[in-house]
């Protein structure tokens, strides 16, 4: 049995106009998943007897529109930071995180069950790999973010990063199926440039974003400006040593005139010297980019511990001074284990 959230909507279309009906149909449906989010599409009173028919001969039977089920929901103290930690069909676990910054909402979102990865500061990366997430697991979680805002009387889910368990260039097709359900202007409508792709630096995936011109964001975890330093934070770099990884980064935004948004997490003494800002700058030179700076999430896993305010400042007055925008971002959900992996890694 497949999941309706896995169908773009001109596949939807087919799906309807294969079974006799009217490609109109699909439009009322689409409507249903996306703009009202009813699950149990069944009890929809509004469908049109061809659609109503359609609904009991085949949901449940061939097709379904069932959501991960919520195992745990933390919310900070602040209430700022919502925490979903998602159980999927086969009991494997996601986590979603809705964050709110004045009025505004960003979901972060999960692409795989663990991840393959390994970095070593990462909660995720510490569990290991388990599974990829299909295109209609990735795009529930969008649906369980909006509810969220919705159930607490908000709305305006306006930004996107696929920042949660797992990379995402990793589960590259099912991403960018995803992605493209998520932007239909017909359904969830949340628009590309408002959308974020982390990675660690899988080359061959960010040359095929660039080849592809695909419309999102690119950020890019980098952590390091050595090689050595690097492969011991982030073992993916001794496949993809820095060379190569910036190569690819240049090549990305010669083809798409795209800024590339660089993270950067500050761990006291290992990153976060005036040295390392200053290779940094030197490793960046000629890119657009623009510089995120990142305290350390606490682990179970790793020593580390997060950069004092004073050197995470004179680390960014660096960055700036060699002309990089340069953010010191905002600790999100501490009290909740925000950090990707982290509430999985507690409850599971």
């Amino acid at each position: 049995m497949r999941s309706l959230f896995a169908l773009d909507y001109e596949t939807l279309r087919s799906v309807i106009a294969a079974d006799g009906l009217s490609p109109v149909h699909a439009r009322t449906l689409w409507r249903t998943l996306y703009r009202r989010s009813r699950e149990d599409l069944q009890q929809m009173r509004d469908f049109l007897p061809p659609l109503q028919r359609w609904s009991a001969a085949h949901l449940e039977q061939d097709w379904h529109a069932q959501m991960p089920k919520i195992v745990t929901h933390t919310s900070s103290s602040d209430g700022q930071t919502q925490k979903l930690l998602l159980e999927l069909h086969d009991a494997t676990r996601i986590e979603t995180v809705v964050m709110g910054y004045t009025g505004r909402y960003t979901a972060c979102i999960s692409t795989q069950v663990g991840c393959a990865m390994g970095c070593v500061f990462c909660a995720t990366g510490q569990g290991g790999f388990t599974r990829h997430l299909t295109a209609d697991e990735i795009v529930s979680q969008v649906l369980h973010a909006r509810h969220n805002l919705a159930s607490r009387g908000l709305s305006g889910l306006r930004n996107l990063v696929l920042m949660g368990m797992g990379e995402p260039l990793h589960n590259y097709d099912a991403v960018m199926q995803a992605l493209s359900i998520i932007t239909d202007s017909r359904g969830l409508n949340l628009g590309a440039a408002k959308i974020s792709i982390s990675t660690v630096g899988l080359v061959p995936g960010i040359r095929r974003l660039a080849d592809e011109n695909q419309p999102y964001n690119l950020a890019l975890s980098l952590h390091a400006s050595t090689d050595e330093q690097r492969s011991k934070l982030i073992p993916v770099n001794r496949r993809w040593p820095l060379a190569e990884l910036m190569a690819a980064c240049r090549y990305y935004g010669e083809k798409t005139s795209r800024r590339i948004f660089v993270e950067w997490t500050l761990i006291q003494g290992e990153n976060d010297s005036e040295a390392e800002a200053t290779r940094l700058a030197q490793l960046l030179r000629g890119m657009d980019v623009h510089i995120n700076l990142i305290p350390l999430n606490l682990t179970q896993g790793y020593q580390g511990q997060p950069t004092d305010l004073l050197y995470a400042d004179a680390f960014q007055a660096i960055l700036q001074a060699e002309g990089y925008p340069c953010t010191i971002r905002q600790r999100r959900g501490i009290d909740v284990d925000a950090g990707c992996g982290q509430l999985a890694s507690r409850v599971g």
